[in-house]
């Protein structure tokens, strides 16, 4: 008996050793309930940033601009985030891209529960809702209204920030017709008969940077081994989900708290987008620079290639 338990202390200590010594990485993503940047507190719970000696803290900032003010001021170390975020790392933001996550945005557009609208051509003529001018989700609609041969001012655009209960508020008074947002939003709200998904995803046409890791140059400078062994992890874990598609959901409910049926229909939507290597492919990247013309962050296309590196994916 004695021996057994001196060796349990002895497991004991070590457990604690390893976690003494994990290295604390802080990490920001722009949304918390949002299943595409979840992954980072899917890995956190499951341990498997642990195994790379990281203590994971995952903090949510409500926006994405909240997020690279935090990149800014030194508060998170790297982030989980859009890939037109990677605008502001060419306009000086003090970070880089180290992953590509996502290969197309995972927006859809919605509209109210007995709308009138059926398809795509539904729309012209109508109010759609985009979360700011500038913004992705309204570069996404011009896209969609270029891509249909339609006139630039066939659909009125209308800012209406990114609280989905303001956008339901609007879809289901009327106030517009639709609204670029995450499909489970419409699902979610298809249960109460509130609205509906009328388009599950934009199809842009190319190859395009949805989402991205990004890791500050300071932790660039300081520990990239704590960058490698996230991206092993993160890696590791995406494999996993695709692989554990009932566990995952219930993990991933934990913060949306949509129901079990709303979350394995996101999770059919949008577990495909993420990629298995983190590997940036350039017509992709050609893709947002020209993005960021049309959505007026830029003048001209810029030139991307010194704000990206795959120096640190799992090989």
């Amino acid at each position: 008996m004695k021996r057994i338990i001196g060796l349990l202390l002895v497991a004991a200590g070590a457990l604690m050793a390893v976690r003494a010594d994990a290295e604390t990485l802080r990490v920001g993503t722009p949304a918390g309930a949002n299943f595409t940047f979840l992954p980072a507190r899917i890995g956190a719970d499951r341990g498997v940033f642990k195994a790379e000696g990281l203590d994971v803290e995952v903090t949510d900032f409500g926006g994405g601009a909240k997020l690279q003010q935090a990149m800014v001021s030194g508060a998170i170390d790297m982030s989980v985030s859009a890939g037109t975020d990677l605008a502001f790392t060419a306009k000086g933001s003090p970070d880089i891209a180290v992953a590509a996550m996502g290969s197309r945005p995972t927006l859809g557009i919605v509209v109210a529960y007995d709308s009138p609208l059926k398809k795509v051509d539904d729309l012209k003529g109508k109010k759609v809702g985009v979360t700011t001018a500038g913004s992705l989700t309204e570069w996404l609609m011009k896209r969609l209204i270029a891509q249909q041969g339609w006139p630039k001012d066939s659909v009125t655009l209308v800012p209406v920030g990114s609280g989905l209960q303001n956008q339901a508020a609007l879809l289901t008074t009327g106030q517009i017709d639709g609204v670029v947002a995450p499909p489970a939003f419409g699902v979610q709200l298809e249960l109460a008969k509130k609205a509906r998904i009328l388009l599950n995803g934009f199809n842009i046409g190319k190859d395009f940077l949805g989402e991205a890791i990004y890791a500050s140059n300071k932790l660039v400078q300081s520990n990239p081994d704590a960058i490698r062994g996230f991206l092993k992890a993160w890696f590791a874990n995406i494999a996993w989900m695709r692989a554990h598609k009932a566990e995952t959901i219930e993990l991933v409910r934990k913060y949306t708290h949509y129901e079990p049926e709303v979350e394995s229909k996101e999770y059919d939507l949008v577990m495909p987008i993420f990629s298995p290597d983190g590997k940036f492919h350039p017509a992709a990247i050609q893709t947002l620079a020209e993005s960021f013309v049309e959505m007026g962050t830029f003048d001209h296309p810029p030139d991307l290639t010194k704000f990206y590196t795959e120096a640190y994916l799992p090989q």
